[in-house]
């Protein structure tokens, strides 16, 4: 029910309530009817189920079974570190679909413990958990509200609903009713609602819904229906462990079919073909996936993004869209005076935020102090007509009171006048707060023998209380007006001399004769590396859209100055919203880049409407309303300053500092994580198909298997366990940043790479086959022959690792020691396989012989081609800009 919509004494009648509040058996009689006023329990996940849930991905099948297969060969070692990698795996995804859980948690503690109501006309304090519709509750300063009131009575009532509109300022309530259809929570100006704060003021309030009927109540049950949104890297490791699983399991089955009907023992072709099939399947990408974005949450840790989701790194690369918050994160959240007026000129103030450092400018030239005659009037009257002051903490300005009047004072040091000086010169004798059904505030100061009225507030209220102002009437409205135009909050100044004698201050003081003295603008304005982001981001092809609570015209002036939208573009309003269905909306999202004035239901549509499109969608928050979108998202971005539990817990990713340009830094850690990954995948990839290739091309020309299945595990474990890691730790090449986003149905494998794996794959098979053949053909023994393909192998992946450093530069490009880890992963390996064939206890397990220099130059050369054919397959491809190769093909 609109609640808002309705007169007080029409909501007492319907729930059989008066203002002397319900008598004890009527209210237990309710409890009974509506139930407690909390928000529902969560059905939580077993521990149990959630870890077995940690079994259930394909890649995880193979790694099983490989593990089964290594126990079945006797190679315990092996299967020792395939168990390590699955456990590792599981306790990762454990703990974070874990915490996943603990969200509603955190909407829990916003419900208020106490709560002060009247009862048979007494006044007492009970658990807000007992309260029902038609309970009357009292509100003072500094208390929670504890259920969804409609006000009746507002004495100078202000509350903070930030953490649930995304308004920045404190609304100031009414209790009349309002007519319009589908206002959101942050215009419903005659309601308060679940876990929002009284900042100042007295008011009274009859309850209306309680539990999960309340604006908080309907927060958490989205929450819990929106699910968690798989990251795309999740989605992308199934679809390729499926595939990389059926083509490994027909290749074994058809070499092992090859072997029997050439003649081949069973249980040779058996062990040969299982080997193998364990050779080809890449056991070290799920710890190198972990590894690469564990590294990705260390080096966005340092740029202020807090990682709470290791896929959510990854994520962030693919990162399409952002939907972000206006207040805190693209501005400040310090209100700034840009312009002000003095009744003749213009003028306007540089530097932003509370620290009193800035010039005022007319016509773009800076103005000293001393010339400002007409404007210092203006600037007083701010300064001294408030309740706030300004003040410094560990070297940062922070206001004590209403950030409006802390922009005031700001503004008026800017012009050389000094708080403390200025309000011993004009001490305060009397005052009339701001009302907001008056629309000013006034105070009433000493000036040694003579005395002063001050007044603010909205222009057209004071120019009704000046004298004369007629005539300049409509330039002063076309002035303020201007202002407004471009986001401003605009506030009047007039002043007038009282009588010495005068000690109080009414409101029939102020009925007339006042003096306008000008007209200050202010807002929040935008951070300026959010502008520098906001353009970095565009430049990467990611679009920036702006979702606030706040009103449209603000919204639209701050995302024109931050460069999300151009003059006159479109602004959709939470009541428009409203009247879409999805589908109107659909259509909508693709176009308009500004929402204004938005319910939490609004943005959690928005961002599930552009998931629709195929978008991967990144949204920031900090308030309880933005929990579902958060959770909805593919990666949610909560505020670790400002930002309530409740949307921490929510989110994939936390920013230390709450401004917008750390996520445009993280989105480059994530395309270089991505990037890593598919480094790790090419490296991989070719060798284990090459094993398979070398086999199957050895039994269809007639000649021995060139391994033993001992020799294809040692390849696979222990010479890639080092490189395959290393690569995790590239450095992000050049421009990493400036590239669009890659399509979103791409998988692990791009085709470029695709193709360049079949390459490398036949060049590394034909090289073992010539080299194992030649050793052979020299009257060798077939040890030795068997030694030199192992070692061919061996030498053909450090010339791969180097190939992987990037896709489309030369490696003669990259700095030898850009990454040391892999340098030294590389001379490891080297020593490992040096062991395997002179250490005579490793001689005996794999079935080697030692290697002459001449054997070493051979294989080095036969491997060194390797390079040289992908050296001539980037140079191709960057002659013809082969950009296209870069499209998705399906896995």
């Amino acid at each position: 029910m609109a609640w808002y919509q309705i007169d007080v004494d029409e909501i007492f009648k319907t729930l059989r309530a008066s203002e002397e509040g319900l008598l004890n058996e009527a209210a237990e009689a309710r409890l009974a009817q509506y139930g407690p006023n909390r928000l529902a329990e969560e059905e939580k996940i077993s521990r149990l189920k959630i870890l077995i849930h940690q079994f259930t991905s394909p890649l995880i099948y193979i790694l099983l079974i490989a593990a089964v297969v290594t126990a079945f060969l006797g190679e315990h070692i092996d299967t020792g570190v395939i168990l390590a990698v699955v456990l590792l795996n599981a306790v990762i995804g454990y703990i974070q679909e874990y915490k996943a859980e603990e969200s509603v948690r955190s909407l829990k503690k916003m419900v208020v413990p106490k709560a002060r109501v009247l009862r048979g006309g007494k006044e007492k304090e009970i658990q807000s958990e007992r309260l029902v519709p038609g309970d009357i509750v009292l509100l003072s300063s500094g208390a929670k509200v504890p259920a969804d009131l409609r006000l009746f009575r507002a004495a100078e009532l202000n509350v903070d609903e930030a953490m649930l509109t995304g308004e920045s300022l404190p609304v100031a309530k009414a209790t009349e009713a309002i007519p319009a259809e589908r206002l959101t929570p942050g215009d419903q100006v005659n309601m308060a609602f679940m876990g929002t704060v009284v900042v100042s003021g007295r008011g009274r309030g009859i309850v209306v819904e309680t539990g999960a009927k309340t604006i908080l109540g309907t927060i958490a049950q989205e929450v819990r229906e929106a699910g968690v949104v798989r990251a795309p890297l999740q989605e992308k490791i199934g679809q390729f462990a499926k595939a990389i699983g059926l083509i490994v399991l027909a290749a074994s089955g058809l070499l092992f079919l090859i072997g029997i009907l050439i003649g081949e023992k069973i249980d040779t072709m058996f062990m040969t073909a299982v080997a193998a099939a364990v050779a080809a399947i890449p056991e070290g990408l799920p710890i190198v996936v972990t590894i690469t974005l564990a590294i990705g949450v260390a080096r966005m840790a340092r740029r202020n993004a807090i990682i709470r989701n290791l896929p959510a790194v990854e994520t962030l690369g693919g990162t399409t869209v952002i939907g972000s918050d206006k207040t805190g994160t693209l501005t400040r959240n310090e209100m700034t005076v840009r312009l002000a007026y003095d009744g003749t000129h213009t003028y306007e103030l540089t530097g932003t935020g509370y620290a009193p450092r800035g010039e005022i400018l007319q016509d773009g030239l800076p103005i000293e102090a001393g010339p400002l005659n007409h404007l210092r009037p203006v600037l007083r009257i701010g300064l001294l007509c408030s309740e706030s002051d300004l003040y410094e903490e560990n070297g940062e300005y922070k206001i004590d009171g209403d950030p409006t009047e802390g922009a005031l004072i700001v503004a008026a040091m800017k012009g050389g006048l000094d708080p403390t000086q200025e309000r011993e010169r004009y001490p305060l004798v009397a005052m009339i707060p701001f009302e907001s059904e008056l629309g000013y505030m006034a105070t009433l100061h000493r000036r040694e023998n003579r005395k002063f009225i001050f007044a603010k507030g909205a222009p057209e209220r004071i120019l009704d209380m000046c004298a004369g102002a007629g005539a300049a009437r409509g330039e002063i409205m076309k002035i303020a007006d201007q202002f407004a135009a471009e986001g401003l909050r605009v506030l009047a100044m007039a002043s007038r001399e009282a009588p010495p004698d005068q000690e109080t201050l009414t409101h029939d003081h102020l009925a007339s004769g006042l003096l306008f003295a000008g007209l200050q603008g202010m807002i929040d304005p935008p951070r300026p590396e959010a502008v520098q982001a906001v353009a970095r981001c565009r430049k990467a092809g990611i679009r920036t859209v702006m979702i606030t609570g706040d009103h449209a015209v603000t919204a639209r002036a701050i995302a024109k100055q931050i460069g999300i939208v151009e003059e006159g573009a479109e602004v959709l309003g939470g009541k428009a919203l409203e009247a879409m269905d999805d589908e109107a909306l659909f259509q909508k999202v693709k176009g308009v880049s500004v929402y204004a004035r938005v319910a939490p239901q609004h943005k959690l549509r928005i961002v599930q409407q552009l998931i629709r499109h195929g978008e991967i969608v990144a949204v920031t928050g900090d308030g309880v309303n933005d929990a579902p979108a958060l959770k909805a998202a593919h990666i949610g971005i909560a505020m670790g300053k400002s930002g309530t539990d409740v949307a921490r817990e929510a989110a994939d990713m936390v920013l230390t500092d709450d401004n917008f340009a750390s996520i445009a830094h993280a989105v480059e850690e994530g395309r270089v994580v991505f990037d890593n990954i598919r480094k790790v995948t090419f490296f991989l990839i070719p060798t284990g198909v090459a094993a398979i290739l070398s086999i199957l091309g050895a039994v269809l020309i007639g000649v021995p298997i060139p391994y033993v299945p001992a020799q294809l595990l040692w390849i696979n474990v222990v010479t890639n366990g080092l490189q395959d890691v290393a690569l995790a730790f590239e450095p992000g090449e050049q421009g990493v940043i400036d590239r669009p986003p890659r399509n979103p149905k791409e998988g692990i494998m791009s085709r470029l790479l695709k193709e360049r794996t079949v390459l490398v794959g036949l060049i590394i098979s034909a090289g073992i086959i010539y080299r194992f053949i030649e050793t052979l053909n020299d009257g060798a023994s077939l040890e030795k022959a068997r030694s030199v393909a192992v070692t061919t192998m061996v030498f053909f992946q450090f010339f791969q690792a180097w190939n992987s450093r990037s896709e489309t530069e030369s490696i003669f490009r990259i700095p030898l020691m850009s990454n040391p880890f892999l340098f030294y992963s590389l001379i490891a390996a080297f020593f490992a396989q040096l062991a395997v064939l002179y250490v005579p206890a490793f001689q005996w397990v794999f079935r080697t012989v030692p290697l002459t220099l001449t054997d070493w130059l051979e294989i080095a050369g036969t491997a060194a081609v390797v390079i040289v054919a992908v050296e001539i397959d980037k140079w191709l491809r960057r002659r013809k800009g082969g950009d296209d190769l870069l499209q998705p093909v399906p896995l």
